[in-house]
């Protein structure tokens, strides 16, 4: 768990972790490694190692996969389920099947659940157990979901998932266990950070997944956490069993007048602002979806805006170019055509329309017709008396609900609660406001106890 030889990589906007582990003579193992392999390649290059091995637990509905970059770029070879049917050069292993890392071994574990052909991997010194890369079978606190494969068969992969975790669980207690989901990870229902590791025996006494009685009561309380997921997660496994792109140079967006843009959203493309919640409310083209850039930002790209129509995107000056395309391009966005040239200024010199959003501060939220667009969790856990709730990703196809007359939109800080507003205007809603906060700043404002339940 604290091996000086392995780092973890994690990705705090999707909640998940790749690992980097140096095999000792300038090779290193990759584990779940992301398209957007910035982050990894900072750590390759401060110890200088390369990657030799490029191993991918399972077919990820999250993220591309960047096993096939760093096959291209490195020379990696690439390990995974021999039953995944990838269509590109790897190394297809099976239950127990091992690989001679030089020193250390690679053990395949067939672990089925979070997909089909999932595959733990133990990495071995000898005959001892240092630790598993997981993925998506076990993971720290729980468990990661069963129902992205097909949803008629979520409770047969839960009953899988079962077998798998105590197949996991029959290792040595003191092996470390490297999940790759975790905290903030639409694929996993865990409470556990980000980049959280532990051991088998930590997971066999706090567990509570594994600390059920029997199978039945197991897939009761694993489907009673799962929540809602993007619709890109659908469309990710098979372009991972496909392989991504190899990509040639890093991505650049490419500035374009105001007037060719509102050209081409008349065609049909789509303004994604990616500026800060104060700046959209303050002015925007009219129309545009705002997506304000933040760790999170992949996820709500790739639940609200769609993959088949050209996006522009609307950024501040100081804001990085390359975090928004490594962003789109890691959950498999390359429809980004480029930015509004000149920013807001040069949309509002050309005359082209905008529209604005109100904030209002937690005192202003009295009296008022209030949505709350956050997760099924977050509002059951605690929400402002008589709010509606209506989760962001379903607030497009519900929208025509609140076309008339004046509603106050919320989530817990604003940057989600904007997504929706944007969402709601452009669907012909009057009257929308914005507050800046979350419902625990209009309770203490206003002296309110917070709901919980439905």
């Amino acid at each position: 768990m604290g091996d000086p030889l392995l780092s973890v990589v994690p990705d705090a906007g999707l909640g998940n972790s790749a690992y980097l582990l140096d095999l000792g003579d300038g090779r290193a193992l990759a584990v779940d490694a992301s398209r957007d392999l910035r982050s990894l390649r900072r750590s390759t290059e401060a110890r200088g190692l390369h990657v030799a091995y490029a191993a991918d637990t399972h077919l990820h509905a999250d993220f591309l996969s960047g096993a096939v970059q760093l096959a291209a770029t490195d020379g990696a070879q690439v390990l995974a389920s021999r039953a995944g049917g990838r269509e590109f050069p790897h190394r297809g292993l099976e239950e127990g099947e091992e690989v001679n890392l030089g020193g250390l071994t690679l053990r395949a574990i067939d672990t089925p659940g979070h997909t089909d052909e999932h595959l733990a991997f133990l990495l071995l010194d000898g005959s001892r157990e240092i630790g598993v890369f997981s993925g998506g079978s076990l993971i720290a606190g729980s468990a990661a979901r069963v129902d992205l494969v097909a949803s008629e068969r979520t409770e047969e992969l839960a009953r899988a998932q079962y077998r798998s975790l105590h197949r996991l669980a029959a290792l040595d207690p003191a092996t470390a266990l490297w999940p790759t989901h975790g905290g903030g990870s639409f694929c996993s229902t865990a409470a556990a950070p980000v980049g959280a590791t532990t051991t088998i025996g930590d997971e066999l006494a706090a567990n509570e997944l594994l600390r059920a009685p029997d199978e039945d009561t197991f897939v009761r309380l694993l489907l009673g956490s799962l929540g809602s997921h993007p619709p890109y997660f659908h469309r990710l496994g098979e372009m991972n069993r496909r392989g991504p792109e190899v990509l040639a140079d890093d991505p650049a967006l490419e500035g374009i007048q105001p007037t060719v843009v509102a050209d081409l959203v008349a065609a049909g493309a789509e303004i994604v602002d990616v500026r800060p919640v104060t700046s959209f409310a303050q002015a925007h083209p009219a129309g545009a979806l705002s997506i304000p850039l933040r760790p999170a930002f992949a996820s709500w790209l790739g639940w609200l805006a769609p993959d088949d129509r050209p996006l522009v995107v609307l950024r501040e000056a100081d804001q990085d170019a390359a975090e928004i395309l490594w962003q789109a391009l890691k959950i498999g966005y390359a429809n980004i055509v480029g930015e509004i040239a000149g920013g807001i200024d040069a949309w509002q010199t050309a005359g082209l329309p905008t529209a604005a959003i109100d904030l209002l501060s937690p005192t202003d939220v009295s009296g008022v017709r209030v949505l709350d667009i956050r997760q099924e969790g977050e509002y059951a856990a605690g929400h402002l008396p008589g709010a509606a709730h209506l989760e962001l990703g379903d607030v497009a196809e519900h929208a025509a609900a609140y076309a008339d007359g004046p509603v106050v939109v919320m989530c817990g800080h604003g940057e989600r609660a904007m997504s929706a507003a944007s969402l709601l205007a452009r669907a012909g809603a009057a009257d929308v406001r914005v507050l800046d906060g979350g419902p625990d700043d209009v309770a203490r404002a206003l002296d309110l106890e917070m709901e919980r339940g439905r």
